[in-house]
């Protein structure tokens, strides 16, 4: 299993780097590619046991896991990818469109189990537009979400799965729809 950005670690390596940490850092971020791929319990239960708060970056396509990590009390913070509407999902994805089903039994999951979480979407206008922004929102709404919902800029590092460069088109802030949803932008 991969835990470290640039190159392998074993998950003893991680924790012994850990607990050089204990009292200089607050928290740990689990992220991935999709780190829900992974059982993560008994890794989260080792990060807790030294004192860390836990946030974890998902896609929400395994709410199995991520319920089973929040009854635990294992997760401190979730950030949900909420990557595309239904009717561009797949598109934007790769992935069918029955994981869009499964995501959004994490998102109802989240909005009922009182666990700290917010919703993001990051947004390259040449593949989500105003339109697309909006019915997200409004699925939000219709949802009860009461958070707040980020729009984060997609940001060219070179370096990418696909290798999609900067957007020829900005967003149109104005053209947001927000239904009484607290919208944050990020990187714009």
């Amino acid at each position: 299993m991969v835990y470290a950005k640039n190159g392998k670690m074993s998950f003893d390596d991680v924790l012994s780097f850990l607990d050089t940490r204990v009292g200089l850092l607050d928290a740990v971020v689990i992220s991935g590619g999709e780190a829900t791929l992974t059982n993560l319990v008994l890794f989260c239960q080792q990060v807790k046991k030294r004192g860390f708060k836990i946030k974890l970056d998902t896609n929400g396509t395994n709410p199995k896991h991520i319920k089973e990590l929040i009854e635990l009390d294992l997760l401190d913070f979730v950030a949900l990818d909420y990557k595309a509407p239904r009717y561009k999902f797949e598109a934007i994805t790769k992935l069918s469109t029955k994981l869009f089903d499964t995501f959004i039994q994490t998102l109802d999951y989240l909005i009922s189990s009182g666990v700290d979480f917010e919703v993001r979407t990051t947004v390259h206008v040449d593949l989500l537009d105003e339109d697309d922004i909006n019915s997200i929102i409004d699925d939000l709404a219709h949802r009860n979400y009461t958070g707040s919902y980020y729009i984060q800029n997609f940001f060219d590092t070179d370096r990418n799965m696909t290798n999609i460069k900067q957007s020829t088109k900005s967003l149109n802030m104005d053209k947001i729809d927000d239904k009484n949803i607290d919208i944050k932008y990020r990187n714009f």
